[in-house]
């Protein structure tokens, strides 16, 4: 019987053997199938688009359980409140956004280009150029692991945060205790975008922070950015084999954000006293420019660095281990620590892996 190679599901392309794989595409597939393995005390892994996942080169000893359900149900559409979708969990995120531009559903548009499933996006609380899907989530449908139930959340139950949420913070070694079926957005009717916060695309777009721009050129300039930076995923370009930004921005009290430098970015965190920092920026001044690990007397030997396009990226130059790309990664978090005492922390799932 033939392995599947977990390098073979992920963006990365690292990862060895999954001890069982099972595609589900279903709803009732992915029920039936994690019952299945909790049932017979198997370890647990959830892939869906394989973008947000390091995984060990040794693999995965229990079932992998890769979602494929896809197609999207319009349960509301009217003038007044807006469009309800219902998406299935395995259903492609950026297939999604392109519908939603094209029909006038407003709000999904600077998410443009994100890789993976539509499942992920409220675990991560996934977020680029000023949004994140915290923003547009109606609820959210699961299977309750523990509950051996359905259960479905609202958003204010998700309990979103920068990066998080109820479903991440219940999620052991990437064990979910929730595993996502569904994801209902709730999306105004329009062809204008939801207002620009980020200011590197409202420059783009030639519109002051908080103004409106048609959704159809906001897509496109956020595509452009983002494939400026290496993050559409491209299978000729190696910058762009990678589980997208390796660090999540640190959130430090503002007496730490004091400590450093003038020109260092500072954002509003969203909570008193808090500020948040770009983690581009501090790798980049602690010393790990773009590209960094390419020569072969690296401690990845070459095989893997930082984008040549991005800082935030750690990329498979083509041959890279999961070994490769965490050696990378500890080197850069340790350098950062010196430099600024500031400890950057992994934005993927890690799994048999440690940094």
């Amino acid at each position: 019987m033939t392995q599947t190679m977990l390098s073979d599901l992920t963006t990365a392309a690292v990862g060895g053997p999954a001890g069982k794989f099972v595609e589900a595409r279903t709803e009732a597939d992915i029920i039936d199938a994690v019952r299945s393995a909790d049932a017979a005390g198997e370890q647990l892994l959830i892939v869906a688009g394989g973008s947000n996942l390091l995984i060990s080169d040794s693999g995965f000893p229990g079932t992998v359980v890769r979602i494929a359900s896809e197609g999207f149900t319009v349960n509301a559409e009217d003038s007044c409140g807006g469009v309800a979708v219902v998406v299935q969990a395995g259903h492609n995120w950026d297939a999604l956004v392109d519908h939603a531009v094209r029909h006038a559903w407003s709000g999904l548009e600077a998410l443009s280009g994100i890789p993976g499933s539509t499942g992920a996006t409220p675990v991560q609380n996934v977020g680029a150029y000023g949004a994140d899907v915290s923003q547009t989530i109606a609820a959210v449908r699961t299977w309750d692991r523990e509950r051996n139930a359905v259960q479905t959340f609202t958003n204010s139950e998700l309990k979103f945060g920068y990066r998080d949420s109820l479903l991440k913070q219940t999620t052991v070694h990437g064990s979910p205790r929730y595993v996502v079926l569904t994801v209902e957005y709730q999306l105004p009717l329009g062809r204008m975008s939801a207002p620009i916060r980020y200011a590197e695309l409202a420059r783009s777009l030639g519109v002051e922070p908080g103004r409106r721009a048609y959704s159809n050129d906001v897509r496109r300039e956020v595509l452009r950015l983002r494939a400026s930076k290496g993050m559409v995923v491209d299978h000729a370009d190696r910058d762009t084999y990678s589980t997208g930004s390796f660090f999540t921005n640190p959130i430090v009290p503002a007496d730490v954000s004091a400590t450093l430098p003038e020109a260092a970015p500072r954002y509003p965190a969203g909570q008193d006293g808090l500020v948040k920092l770009s983690a581009a920026w501090l790798i980049d001044q602690a010393g790990f420019g773009k590209g960094f690990g390419l020569d072969q007397g690296s401690v990845s030997g070459g095989r893997a660095s930082l984008s040549s396009k991005h800082t935030l990226a750690i990329t498979n130059r083509g041959s890279a281990t999961a070994a490769d790309m965490v050696a990378i990664a500890r080197e850069v978090r340790r350098g950062v620590v010196e430099r600024f005492g500031i400890e950057l922390h992994p934005e993927p799932l890690l799994i048999g892996v440690e940094l």
